[in-house]
């Protein structure tokens, strides 16, 4: 981040800060500066919280809008469980929780910019130095994939479930504008991992930032309805409407691995992968009795068939 954040006071804050909050008594080639250093803790956290925030929404609503129009099977939306109005309401609740799970996650890239992460700078100089940058990326995903794994799997224990997690369910017939639709301390609790990750394990700070990016992408993905993969290995948007649906399998991020560890794997079927079955509204009606009654024995209410 304190790259992003060096051109940002560059060609942003600077001018800005120096708006808002001119010095008098300071003046670089006869311009006014701001009486408010770079180097200021304050000003460090408000530029990231401003950075963070404003890309994690324009990334958020690029990319779900164009997954939304041009990928999500819109037929999923005749679906008994797909709520009046889901878009707009998935879209109110992911913008109005990113400034919150930033806030939360200011402390990390606070503590980036100010160099106490082992993020590091430059580009390879040596074969071992591009293997090691090769090398970090499944790193990255397995240690990333394992947290998630179980913070998801912890927030689904019926005592945790309720406060944190069950806005997520909200959603049972996800679009990608769910996504990012969390109660902020859940959203903040999954993305731990990420910055737990650089303060542990030295990465390339350039490729650390290219991964972020490609978490969001990837976080929209797997809500956009549309099952393409068959793969057993990867998590994709089959595994990940069956963990909408059925609620106590595939908590997992990218693979399948820490569920198939932890007997919480769910293989899709031709219910998720035949467009026919998957339209087919005896289907649907009995998904939405499914999750009724699975979400109803976590949150401990009786069942509606008794």
């Amino acid at each position: 981040m304190d790259t992003v954040l060096h051109y940002a006071d560059q060609f942003v804050f600077d001018k800005l800060y120096a708006h808002v909050w001119p010095s008098y008594t300071k003046q670089i080639a006869g311009a006014i500066v701001s009486s408010w250093p770079r180097d200021d803790f304050w000003r460090i956290n408000l530029s990231l919280f401003l950075i963070t925030c404003i890309f994690g929404w324009i990334l958020y609503l690029v990319t779900a809008t164009l997954s939304y129009y041009l990928v999500f099977d819109h037929d999923y939306m005749k679906h008994p469980k797909f709520l009046k109005n889901q878009v707009r309401l998935e879209i109110e609740c992911a913008v109005g929780a990113i400034p919150w799970m930033t806030m939360l996650t200011l402390p990390f890239f606070t503590g980036e910019v100010l160099g106490k992460s082992m993020l590091y700078g430059g580009m390879p100089k040596n074969v071992y130095e591009w293997l090691y940058l090769a090398a970090s990326v499944p790193s990255f995903l397995f240690f990333t994939d394992c947290g998630i794994y179980w913070f998801h799997r912890w927030m689904h224990h019926p005592l945790i479930y309720k406060h944190l997690h069950k806005l997520h369910h909200k959603w049972v017939i996800p679009t990608p504008f769910a996504s990012h639709a969390f109660n902020p301390f859940d959203g903040f609790l999954q993305s731990l991992p990420y910055h737990l990750y650089v303060f542990m394990i030295p990465m390339n700070k350039y490729l650390y930032l290219f991964m972020f990016t490609f978490v969001n992408f990837w976080t929209v993905m797997i809500h956009d309805g549309e099952f393409i993969s068959h793969s057993s290995v990867i998590n994709t948007s089959a595994h990940h409407f069956v963990h909408h649906v059925y609620f106590n399998y595939n908590y997992g991020q990218y693979f399948t691995f820490w569920d198939k560890l932890g007997n919480s794997h769910r293989q899709p079927t031709d219910e998720q992968y035949d467009k026919t079955l998957r339209d087919d509204q005896k289907v649907m009606a009995r998904q939405a009795h499914d999750a009724e009654e699975i979400e109803g024995e976590t949150l401990g209410l009786k069942s509606k068939t008794l």
